[in-house]
Formats: C-alpha cells, sequence, structure tokens
C-alpha cells in the first residue's frame, strides 16, 4: 500500500514532532518564573507525549512501505516549525506551542484527508487520534493564556 505523497507528508511531520519535542525539552529545561512548577510539569508531560507520536509515525511509514527520516540534518531541512531558542517565560513558551500545534494540526489534517481518499485507513485513524488530543491541548494552551 505504498503512497509516496503520504508517506512525504508523514516524513514532514515526523520532521515537525521532532523540532517540537526538542522546543518542549527546552522550555521544561529554561522555564522561569512563578508558574515554573506547573509549567515544568506540563512541558514534561507534552515532550512524553511527543516521543509517543514521533514512534508511531515513524512506525507507520514504515508499515507503509516508506522510510522514515532519521538524522537531525533530515529533521532541520523538512520541518515547517523553527527551533527556538532562549525562551525562559511562560507566555514565550505557551504562545510557541500554540504556533507549533497549530502547524501540526494543518500538517495532520492534509494527511488524514489524503489518507481517506487513498483508501489507507491505518494513517487516516492515526492522524484522527492525533488530532483529537492536540485540538484538546491548542484548547488548554488558549485557555493558559487568557
Amino acid at each position: 500500500m505504498k503512497n509516496d505523497k503520504i508517506i512525504d507528508k508523514l516524513n514532514i511531520l515526523l520532521a515537525d514532532y521532532q523540532i517540537y519535542y526538542q522546543n518542549l525539552r527546552g522550555f521544561h529545561w529554561n522555564i522561569q518564573g512563578k508558574h515554573f512548577f506547573q509549567l515544568h510539569d506540563k512541558f514534561e508531560e507534552l515532550y512524553t507525549d511527543s516521543a509517543l507520536k514521533i514512534d508511531d509515525i515513524a512506525e507507520r511509514i514504515l508499515t507503509i512501505e516508506g522510510k522514515p527520516l532519521h538524522s537531525f540534518n533530515d529533521y532541520i531541512e523538512n520541518s515547517t516549525i523553527k527551533a527556538k531558542k532562549n525562551i525562559h517565560d511562560g507566555e514565550g513558551a505557551v504562545s510557541s506551542i500554540i504556533d507549533d500545534l497549530k502547524n501540526i494540526l494543518d500538517l495532520e489534517r492534509e494527511i488524514k484527508e489524503m489518507a481517506a481518499q487513498a483508501g489507507d485507513d491505518g494513517t487516516e485513524d492515526l492522524m484522527s487520534d492525533f488530532i483529537d488530543e492536540q485540538e484538546k491541548t491548542l484548547w488548554m494552551m488558549k485557555a493558559w493564556m487568557k
């Protein structure tokens, strides 16, 4: 059931998640201020979840006869998300997460639609699960910013 267009998009999503994951690690390590304890724990929860999704995406690529990207150079070259540096404040970190999640959700929706049209139920289901979770996380991050 090889579909190169879906594999290419999944590799972009894989790259996005790798950069998103590393951004979350940076926020977790460097957060300061009155929301330190709350955000430090939340960022750990988010990067742990992202690590699981990274594995799911890579294994899905393999399942549909593709080859997952696996070098940092490939991730940087293919990601639509940019690496963040030196963000120490809660609002800056959460704002960055909101922006990244919007990009990720857009790509997941695109992949879901492509998979539906191609009859790739496994990829479509995976994207549906991710979208469900990411929409809730996005809502919570936006609520925190108010």
